[in-house]
């Protein structure tokens, strides 16, 4: 099993925006900072798990994944499969068709304390567009 954390953050609402992704698996780590442009942070949120996903699909392929987010919006929208605003939604059917390529996708909301290494990447992400 991948358990993968992701964060988004944004200096400003919108901001310069950061997608901050933390892999492990049974025998190391991965960490990937990726500058993501303009956007809120709710989409930053959407965004590293876009990323995070795309990642796995192309390192982890046919593995079980537990992602964890610190973002309630997210993983409600994706628990639920389904959101009423129109800017989120494309990414909900994004990681929809990505997640059920995988045998399992689990996503679980953790505290923010539990996710420091993937919003010290999205910090970084953030930096390195200033």
């Amino acid at each position: 099993m991948i358990e993968v954390y992701t964060d988004g953050a944004s200096s400003g609402d919108p901001g310069l925006s950061g997608a901050g992704i933390y892999i492990k698996d049974a025998e190391r780590t991965y960490e990937y900072s990726l500058p993501l442009g303009i956007m809120s942070n709710h989409e930053a949120e959407f965004y590293a798990i876009v990323n995070a996903l795309e990642i796995c699909l192309k390192e982890f392929p046919d593995e079980i994944l537990s992602f964890r987010s610190d973002s309630k919006l997210a993983v409600d929208t994706i628990e639920k499969d389904f959101t009423k605003n129109e800017r989120f939604l494309p990414l909900l059917e994004k990681i929809r068709t990505a997640a059920d390529v995988f045998p399992y996708f689990f996503i679980k909301w953790i505290p923010e304390k539990q996710n420091g290494n993937a919003d010290r990447l999205a910090r970084k992400a953030i930096q390195t567009q200033k």
